[in-house]
């Protein structure tokens, strides 16, 4: 006499994996006495769990918790799989219109000449008016760390002609052959 096979248990089984990957609780999935029903073609109010989803499948539609941790759990009837779409989009246009600001950097030496300065800065002031952070330093190579006060004075001299577009976050300190700057951006405020 031959049993017939047991469903796969645990992570084996198709339907628990489904379930686990499942963000929302659906039809089924839902084990509640009963519901609280919102959204649209339907009258807003406490069901028992059996007419929630026969009303569900009447519409041709799944019965999706959407707050799992009110008590009755709210539930909505739509469709499951246009719903996921329509998050996913939403997250992803959310994700594309914040840019993360990014640190630019701009080296100068301690014998950098005005036109040079002058194509830098203007350099830093489109970075910060695209959001991003501008680090500057000047290298020190050599005999050149003597002129620790050349490098200072030209960092100041940025700062001096950044200020329109971004604040300096603190004075320029060594860090080993380098003597370095950041500035923020200003907030940008709206133009209406």
């Amino acid at each position: 006499m031959a049993f017939p096979p047991r469903p796969p248990r645990g992570n084996f089984n198709p339907r628990f994996r489904k379930e686990q990957q499942q963000e929302h609780r659906t039809n089924s999935m839902i084990r509640v006495p009963q519901v609280r029903l919102v959204g649209e073609n339907i009258t807003v109010g406490v069901y028992p769990i059996q007419e929630a989803l026969r009303m569900a499948q009447d519409q041709a539609l799944d019965l999706v918790e959407i707050s799992p941790n009110a008590d009755p759990p709210v539930c909505k009837i739509i469709d499951y799989n246009k719903f996921l779409y329509e998050k996913k989009r939403k997250e992803k246009e959310m994700k594309a219109k914040s840019k993360a600001s990014e640190v630019k950097e701009i080296r100068f030496t301690p014998n950098t000449d005005d036109h040079d300065f002058d194509f830098k800065a203007k350099h830093a002031e489109k970075f910060l008016k695209d959001g991003d952070k501008v680090k500057a330093y000047v290298q020190f190579k050599g005999r050149a760390i003597q002129f620790r006060e050349r490098g200072e004075l030209l960092l100041l001299k940025f700062a001096e002609r950044l200020n329109e577009f971004g604040v300096l976050e603190g004075m320029p300190k060594m860090e080993g052959k380098r003597m370095l700057a950041i500035w923020a951006p200003k907030s940008q405020k709206k133009k209406s």
